[in-house]
């Protein structure tokens, strides 16, 4: 069994300055601002979260703090999804590689979720910061998808069921095929975001799931998404 931790959504009533995990806000940095840039748009991508690692779900990458990030703007952008499309990034700190074009900024575009202001006639953007409550539960070892296609389809339902939810940690549940971030590197998720289930809005596309990994000796990290 692989150790997971299941993410209840905590608001805040002020701004949360420490080095915690948490989503929305601005990033708490360890060692000076990494904001990353898009590709494509040349303007900061928007935090999304702050993960940090502890030794009992990553062994050996305790005292580490993971950020991850994703353009964000009015207009379309193609790429958010792919782990090297240049849309997205996990940056950790201390001393870990950015895999991104990185920019020294102390204010960012951060979470938001849209609800309804009187006198406006559409839902408007408030910028969001939530804590987290986090249960420590238990996920099956990782099948992969050629093993998962001789289950009987009771069985896979229920190893998929098992693996849903937002979390920090665990095994991954894909929505569509196995999707690592490459095949070259010993990857283990560090976190699983399902947009159904967020109280706060995010572009992963139609209901579409998002996948954070790190490397086992937590240097470097990448992103990517899925969907309908």
């Amino acid at each position: 069994m692989v150790f997971r931790k299941t993410i209840d959504f905590v608001k805040t009533n002020s701004p949360i300055l420490e080095p915690i995990t948490k989503f929305g806000g601005q990033p708490n940095w360890l060692e000076g601002s990494q904001w990353p840039i898009s590709k494509v748009l040349n303007i900061p991508m928007r935090f999304i979260c702050q993960i940090e690692l502890t030794e009992d779900l990553f062994h050996g990458c305790s005292g580490k703090m993971a950020y991850v990030f994703m353009t964000d703007d009015e207009g379309y952008v193609d790429g958010t999804w792919e782990p090297d499309g240049g849309e997205n990034a996990v940056i950790i700190q201390p001393n870990g590689k950015p895999q991104a074009n990185v920019q020294n900024i102390t204010i960012g575009p951060s979470l938001q979720n849209y609800v309804e202001i009187e006198g406006r006639d559409r839902l408007q953007p408030i910028d969001v910061e939530l804590a987290v409550n986090l249960a420590v539960a238990e996920d099956p070892e990782f099948i992969e998808e050629t093993q998962r296609f001789e289950m009987t389809e009771a069985d896979s339902k229920k190893y998929s069921d098992t693996l849903s939810g937002n979390k920090i940690g665990g095994t991954p549940g894909f929505l569509q095929g196995d999707e690592f971030p490459d095949n070259e590197t010993d990857w283990q998720l560090l976190m699983q975001l399902d947009s159904c289930g967020l109280p706060f809005s995010v572009n992963f596309g139609d209901s579409g799931i998002a996948y954070a990994f790190i490397n086992r000796d937590g240097s470097k990290g990448k992103f990517l998404w899925q969907c309908c």
